[in-house]
């Protein structure tokens, strides 16, 4: 059977169908956004694309009998040899779909393509900024357009039909203009004295006075252009909370290639979330060995060099820029940082003074990530025991501190670490 639909197509239906679908099979579709943004590389992290999603997971609506048991009918187009009451025989072999016969059947898997906006709006949803306060307000991007009455002139575009015609309703029933209906009237009071046998002098008086109404019914217009409103619109800034996230990391040379490439894509995530989600959120880029100094973009990612660890080195970076540019009573400022956990003992202490009495109390989140070589296949007894790192942050942890601490081993776990770190609260219970 074939089905041949001629209805006309118009531009942009099938962008209209295809989010209609999506928000029938969302959580399908951001389970499979997640699981193709594991094994992307950096620079495709915000691209589009085709995603793949099991037919079993998308329910087409339909209508079904509520209710179980009772007696049901069925009826079958096309059939030529059973009446009713006869019963249908059980086939032979499986139909299952795991069957091995030539007779199983199955579901194809369905597959679309999502535009980058789309990709976008499904890979960060549920995420924020946590304890982001309005200390300060910054006046960024394009203003906010608001109702502010009505005027005489504008665009056409924005007439106001209702304020329009309320207008010419109060202006003709000011100027008693006559309307159809009152002309229809004269006209039927003329002949009816014409049939009654009215006197002449009455009857071209009422002539005279129809003249006039219907005059005065051409004269006064029903809409005049002292009438007509156009919707007026004020330009209003739109407060937007200042907010700087300071990016850490560790590019010693404890760190392998597989470790910075779980950081670099820790960072690529948390930079394409702030330039997505926000306006008015500054990045500041840190790279550290034994010496820490801000960097741009393309340096923080791709630079090659390496050196001994000294973590407190980025975190007097970090202070010393926040006391220069972003004072606290003017900015939400949110640190995050990636590291082996590698660091010089003798600089453990320093690095913990400098987080509790300076960076914590002037931040509203801090995010730690420490990175861990890859294991294929199982880990040797001993091999993951904590560092020296993490060991001195869990002595600052407590449920008043502002600061969250997570392991990652592998790329795949990267998108689940992040969710975790910046999802918005009440989300994972929702």
């Amino acid at each position: 059977m074939h089905i041949i639909d001629r209805r006309l197509n118009p531009g942009g239906k099938s962008l209209s169908n295809r989010q209609r679908f999506i928000r029938r099979a969302r959580a399908a579709v951001r389970n499979a956004v997640r699981e193709a943004s594991r094994g992307r590389g950096i620079k495709d992290m915000d691209s589009g694309g085709e995603i793949t999603i099991p037919a079993g997971g998308v329910h087409e609506p339909s209508l079904r009998r509520s209710g179980e048991g009772g007696v049901r009918d069925y009826v079958l187009p096309g059939n030529k040899k059973y009446i009713e009451g006869d019963l249908i025989a059980r086939p032979e072999g499986g139909g299952g779909s795991g069957g091995g016969g030539l007779d199983g059947g199955g579901e194809d898997e369905f597959r679309f393509a999502l535009s980058d906006e789309e990709f976008l709006d499904l890979f960060l949803e549920d995420l924020e900024l946590p304890d982001l306060a309005k200390r300060q307000i910054a006046v960024m991007g394009m203003p906010e357009w608001r109702r502010a009455g009505f005027r005489a002139y504008g665009s056409p575009a924005n007439i106001s039909i209702p304020r329009t015609l309320k207008n010419s309703l109060a202006r003709r029933i000011a100027l008693k203009r006559p309307g159809a209906s009152d002309v229809a009237a004269l006209r039927a009071r003329i002949e009816e004295m014409e049939r009654e046998g009215a006197s002449e002098d009455e009857i071209e008086a009422a002539r005279l006075e129809l003249e006039r109404q219907a005059k005065r019914s051409v004269t006064i217009p029903y809409i005049d252009p002292l009438d007509v409103r156009y919707r007026r619109y004020e330009s209003h800034p739109r407060p937007i909370a200042q907010a700087v996230m300071f990016c850490l990391m560790d590019v010693s040379g404890s760190m392998d290639e597989h470790m910075k490439d779980l950081s670099k894509r820790f960072f690529s995530l948390l930079y394409l979330f702030l330039k997505r989600r926000y306006e008015a959120v500054e990045v500041v880029f840190i790279r550290h060995t034994h010496l820490a100094q801000e960097v741009d973009e393309q340096t923080f990612f791709y630079s090659r060099e390496t050196g001994g660890t000294v973590v407190s080195t980025a975190l007097e970076e970090m202070i010393r820029i926040a006391r220069a540019r972003y004072p606290v009573n003017a900015w939400n400022i949110y640190a995050a940082q990636s590291s082996d956990g590698d660091n010089a003992t003798s600089d453990n202490p320093r690095t913990l003074s400098l987080l509790t009495d300076t960076i914590l109390p002037m931040v509203q989140y801090y995010a730690y990530l420490e990175v861990g070589p890859d294991h294929p296949i199982a880990p040797m007894p001993g091999l993951d025991r904590p560092t020296d790192l993490w060991r001195a942050y869990e002595l600052i942890q407590g449920p008043k501190v502002p600061m969250s601490m997570r392991k990652v081993n592998h790329r795949r776990d990267i998108y689940p670490v992040f969710r975790e770190l910046f999802q918005r609260q009440g989300a994972e219970a929702a």
